[in-house]
């Protein structure tokens, strides 16, 4: 698996088996002492270490990397998590943070001679303050629940990643989550007032506050994105927002990319800043119409979601000023929800994309990078000759109000060509994103998968000022150790078998 690439396997079609690893008299000597020692302060069944017990904790939705931790720790209670970073740490021993295991980048892939802290049963929402609109809870609360709890006092969460269902406020702190309305409203970091945690060797530690503005230096966006490298997270206060009296959604269909792209700029360029915009090639609309019947225009090269909330006077004038941008762009049919039923039908398209995409191929690879919204029919262009040149199809979904891009890759993991295609596929599309001025990820983090392609977004000074970042927090690389910051090493073996040579380096990291 190369750098910058989420890989889905459809479970009923692949059944390849994990090969089975010879035993390391010397790995399972370390086991046996870690477990003793974790076992004299945490509470019966909060040890797994039995590979049957620790088999689902061997990676997170990046599924193409596994590896089998030492053991895998469910704590209850702080003091059992400070416990267990201080013996950790008095004993050298890595350590993975996990929420629910829906990271696309590897995140929380085990380390081989590590922990796995498991914060699931962290998930108790402590506090919601209406009168302040913030909520205090715990980091394995899930997105959603803080949305559902809130909705008594007219209040919601904003960051809503696809994944909202499941994933947790403290996975989306670590990845700076973000989602179909994070336009308006912001990424996660835009979202969070105050976390509270510990440190690599179990010292309590809180970043940011309620206040206005917290003293020293703005430590809370240094946490927020970090990937669990810096400090474990057990507790978040959160913004919360007035919901909207109204939102109303806008379908629009487009004949070619590029009057699609020129939309979205426009929009933007007017002052316009929708709840919502999103944007759906046409392959991409038919897999998501035979999946849940959206009523989408199936003869669209394109089409876009743009969505208005606020007071119903708000709403209807900027419904009417999107109406223009949109016509003046060229689209060639428009849709505009009469009620709340037809916006999440709309919507609901979008929000199954993914699903929808493993209905149509056994495999697909998810990617994640970011362009100038002025470049979006550009890069779609891109995509298009890409899929000749590498002979694979691909569908395409972007977050195209800020420029994230989500091209889907479809192939068949069965066939060890197809997967060697889609690798340059994927590599490609990340060069592409930063060549036209992009980044290398937008939500979904670096994790494993994207090693090789920081590489090529940052020069070897910046890359070491990162690493200066992480042993000013964890000196002995504990926390997460190998993810997000490459090597030296390893960015000059990405330079000796750069994409465009036709090859690919890959992690050394088991796959299956």
């Amino acid at each position: 698996m190369s750098a910058g690439q989420t890989l889905m396997h459809n479970p009923v079609m692949n059944t390849s088996l994990r090969p089975e690893v010879p035993a390391d008299p010397s790995r399972t000597k370390r086991q046996r002492e870690l477990v003793a020692a974790l076992e004299e302060f945490l509470p019966q069944g909060a040890v797994l270490y039995r590979h049957e017990d620790t088999v689902t904790y061997e990676c997170d939705a990046l599924t193409a990397y596994r590896t089998s931790p030492l053991a895998v720790v469910l704590p209850e209670t702080e003091p059992e998590v400070a416990a267990t970073l201080r013996l950790c740490h008095r004993l050298g021993v890595p350590i993975i943070a996990r929420g629910a295991g829906t990271g696309l980048s590897g995140g929380a892939t085990p380390h081989h001679w590590g922990v796995i802290l498991s914060l699931a049963k962290f998930n108790k929402i402590l506090n919601i303050d209406a009168a302040a609109c913030t909520a205090v809870v715990q980091c394995g609360v899930r997105n959603a629940a803080i949305s559902e709890a809130a909705a008594g006092f007219g209040l919601y969460y904003a960051p809503d990643p696809s994944s909202q269902i499941a994933c947790t406020i403290g996975g989306n702190v670590a990845e700076n989550s973000g989602g179909v309305h994070c336009l308006k409203y912001g990424l996660t970091l835009h979202n969070v007032l105050r976390i509270r945690g510990f440190m690599v060797d179990g010292e309590p530690v809180e970043f940011g506050s309620q206040a206005l503005d917290a003293a020293g230096l703005d430590l809370l966006s240094v946490v927020v994105g970090s990937e669990g490298m810096l400090a474990i997270i057990t507790e978040v206060t959160v913004k919360l927002i007035p919901k909207p009296q109204l939102a109303r959604c806008i379908m629009a269909s487009f004949n070619d990319i590029e009057s699609a792209g020129a939309a979205v700029a426009s929009v933007i360029a007017r002052g316009i800043i929708p709840a919502g915009l999103e944007l759906m090639d046409k392959a991409m609309t038919a897999a998501v119409e035979a999946f849940v019947h959206a009523d989408y225009d199936l003869d669209a090269a394109a089409i876009l979601l743009c969505e208005s909330d606020g007071t119903p006077e708000e709403v209807a004038e900027e419904i009417d000023r999107m109406e223009q941008v949109l016509a003046d762009a060229g689209a060639s049919r428009m849709q505009v929800s009469r009620d709340e039923s037809q916006r999440l039908k709309f919507w609901s398209g979008r929000k199954n994309a993914f699903p929808a995409s493993g209905g149509i191929s056994p495999d697909y690879m998810c990617m994640d990078s970011t362009i100038p919204r002025k470049r979006l029919a550009q890069m779609l262009r891109e995509i298009e000759q890409m899929q000749t040149k590498y002979g694979l199809r691909c569908v395409n979904v972007f977050h195209a109000g800020d420029g994230n891009l989500h091209p889907l890759i479809l192939f068949d993991a069965d066939q060890p060509d197809e997967m060697r295609r889609c690798e340059l596929f994927g590599a490609d599309v990340l060069e592409t994103s930063v060549r036209m001025g992009g980044t290398v990820t937008g939500e979904h983090g670096v994790g494993i998968e994207k090693l090789n392609s920081m590489c090529v977004q940052f020069a070897p000074a910046e890359r070491a000022q990162f690493l200066a970042v992480k042993h000013a927090f964890d000196p002995l690389e504990l926390l997460n150790p190998g993810k997000v910051i490459p090597t030296l090493h390893r960015c000059a073996e990405y330079g000796k078998m750069h994409v465009h040579r036709g090859l690919l380096p890959f992690a050394d990291l088991p796959r299956f």
